[in-house]
């Protein structure tokens, strides 16, 4: 299971931006629940180091996406039309796709007319999906340039504030699932930020635009598309509300819409799973590590020499090639994105904020003792 997340189109394109916060309110518990189940432990809990938790900081927490009641027909959203108009109404495949979702999975025909006749076909996603081809061989230091973008002192001491302010809800996570908690931080500060670059474009404008006007991967766009409107039905979102990535990744962890219904959890257990929350986030990009087999307390990687074993990669610096050997859990991080330059940020990044808490003095044991 791939999720395509913000940091490849960083990693390629630089192409997120600070988000504007999402507005939301509370509501009964979604239907999803007996269908996705937060899974229990596979095994007794591991013994895990822990960090004091520390007073949240004085600033509003992410706000979360605007929910309604229930309706079958969706007029609550005002999305109703008895045909399709707008961008996209002398579109053949967009007529099809209405006509599927209808049939397959009983949406109403006026809800599905109305939500795409408000689509918006965005310019710029169809220049990011399409990319000019590259001029020529990489340069040297590719790993240098892509290191200096996420091993700094921002994102490392970022990155202990986070885990400080989320301890209680990351320790759990860490427990529950079986994922070593630095791991947990170090995605969230690869792929957002923490929270603070989670993207500002319409994911459904920006999945409508990919699905139908782009060739490349429209395939796998359009079932993204099926996904996204199905979750948003699930958890009663208006589908217009989401924000995040040109290419549909959502929340701090950006889950793609078919990775959100398969693994995103309702973490602090507020009747609702939401990837905007730091706690669902957590406990969610817990989840996809060990569903993807992660190994607690098991290397990453190693420094070694060079080397023609498949298990040694060789990442280029300014001052020549580096060689690790990876083991299982670095293929874990490959899982979220496949890439040996994102898997070995996220690997530094996690080791360094991790010192930089245990140098600050505030782990202490599972116990509660130094």
């Amino acid at each position: 299971m791939k999720i395509f997340t913000a940091t490849t189109a960083h990693n390629h394109l630089l192409a997120l931006t600070l988000t504007g916060l999402l507005s939301g309110c509370a509501s009964d518990t979604p239907p999803y629940r007996n269908q996705y189940p937060i899974p229990q432990p596979r095994s007794t809990a591991p013994s895990l180091p822990h960090i004091a938790a520390k007073p949240t900081i004085s600033q509003p927490p992410p706000a979360r996406p605007y929910r309604s009641p229930s309706a079958n027909d969706g007029s609550f959203y005002h999305y109703t039309s008895p045909a399709l108009t707008g961008t996209y109404a002398n579109y053949d495949s967009v007529r099809n796709f209405i006509q599927y979702m209808v049939q397959k999975h009983g949406f109403s025909e006026r809800y599905l007319n109305g939500l795409f006749s408000q689509a918006n076909r965005l310019d710029s996603v169809i220049r990011l999906e399409s990319p000019a081809p590259s001029p020529g061989p990489s340069r040297p230091g590719s790993w240098s340039r892509y290191r200096s973008k996420f091993l700094t002192d921002a994102h490392i001491n970022n990155g202990a504030d986070f885990w400080r302010e989320n301890a209680n809800a990351i320790q759990k996570a860490s427990a529950l699932y079986g994922v070593d908690p630095e791991y947990i931080v170090a995605i969230i500060g690869v792929e957002t930020y923490f929270g603070r670059n989670i993207g500002k474009t319409c994911i459904f404008d920006s999945l409508t635009t990919l699905a139908f006007d782009t060739h490349r991967r429209n395939k796998f766009f359009t079932s993204e598309l099926e996904n996204f409107l199905l979750m948003t039905r699930e958890e009663d979102y208006d589908p217009r509300q989401p924000v995040g990535s040109w290419a549909g990744a959502m929340g701090l962890g950006q889950f793609m819409p078919s990775s959100f219904r398969r693994l995103a959890v309702d973490f602090n257990h507020d009747g609702r799973r939401d990837l905007w929350h730091q706690h669902d986030a957590i406990g969610s990009v817990a989840n996809y590590f060990s569903h993807s087999g992660w190994r607690h307390n098991n290397p990453v990687a190693k420094p070694a020499g060079r080397s023609n074993d498949a298990s040694v990669i060789e990442l280029s610096t300014y001052e020549g090639n580096e060689y690790w050997r990876v083991y299982p859990n670095f293929k874990v991080i490959k899982s979220y994105n496949n890439s040996n330059k994102y898997a070995m940020a996220v690997h530094q990044l996690a080791q360094a904020i991790k010192q930089r808490v245990i140098h600050s003095g505030q782990i202490v044991g599972s116990a509660g003792t130094p």
